[in-house]
């Protein structure tokens, strides 16, 4: 079998998806282990039986609706790669708008804070493109932690990680920036949303009826964390950049909503507000 009827057969199967032939692509060069670009310069070339049994797996996998990056076992962030697996959230492009707004705000020797860090990604890449930074990140769950522990490794990032609800693994601690991409899907669309997306960890998708639970306890506790003028940087769901943004309005001003790469509005940002920061922390 070559190259050119590896990737026709495999389209065929994964016509359900969305873009079957670029998949197709990407898993084949995976079980090449070469670079798709290098692949499609010989597509006359025959598979040996070992990259043919390989790539038929994957194609298996993918068919099932198992998303192409735990397939192949990695997503680039900022121009990083991280490692994906079932362990954590994959990595999205959208939320590339929400690290470079944290980083706006972020300066050499700044203490900063990755609430719902997931595969590491947030806090991994500030520390990388501000290495003065002082980063923490904290996980409620311990699967998506050691996943982020391997990422910051393998990205010789000093990142220290912390395993806890929100900010209980932070309890004394206050911050120049609190940044965050938590949980937003409303629970109604448990069981609706695509297959693949599904198959990501429910806790760091689902957020309560409205999916605006996280939203509401970061906003109110997020005050007590930060130090004076602080900022607070958070990835919103579609629709909830507005009501995000009606939650800060009791403790930050300068309040932003900016778009994604797809000009949706995905991020919501604040400063802390010199009211707050002199009366301390308003009641939730």
């Amino acid at each position: 079998m070559t190259v050119l009827e590896a990737l026709n057969a495999a389209e065929k199967r994964l016509q359900a998806i969305p873009e079957p032939r670029l998949d197709a692509e990407y898993l084949l060069a995976e079980a090449l282990e070469t670079s798709r670009l290098m692949m499609l310069v010989d597509k006359s070339r025959t598979l040996t039986e070992a990259e043919a049994a390989a790539f038929k797996q994957m194609v298996s996998r993918r068919e099932a609706r198992e998303p192409l990056q735990y397939i192949l076992g990695s997503q680039s962030f900022m121009g990083f790669p991280f490692k994906t697996d079932p362990r954590a959230l994959i990595p999205r492009n959208d939320t590339e708008a929400l690290c470079e707004e944290a980083l706006r705000h972020i300066r050499p020797g700044d203490a900063v804070l990755d609430l719902c860090t997931g595969t590491g990604a947030l806090g991994i890449a500030i520390k990388k493109l501000c290495p003065g930074a002082v980063v923490t990140a904290t996980d409620i769950s311990e699967a998506a932690l050691s996943l982020a522990q391997e990422n910051a490794q393998s990205l010789q990032a000093d990142v220290r990680f912390l395993q806890g609800d929100l900010f209980a693994p932070v309890a004394s601690e206050q911050f120049s920036v609190i940044v965050s991409n938590p949980p937003y899907i409303p629970d109604a669309l448990r069981g609706h949303l695509q297959e693949e997306v599904e198959k990501e960890p429910a806790l760091a998708l689902f957020a309560g009826e409205d999916g605006l639970d996280f939203y509401r306890r970061i906003a109110a506790e997020a005050p007590r964390h930060l130090l004076p003028g602080g900022w607070l940087c958070l990835e919103t769901g579609d629709g909830e950049a507005a009501p995000a943004a009606a939650l800060l309005k009791k403790s930050f001003t300068e309040i932003r909503i900016l778009p994604d790469l797809n000009g949706l509005d995905r991020v919501v940002s604040g400063r802390l507000s010199i009211e707050t920061s002199i009366q301390g922390t308003p009641s939730p």
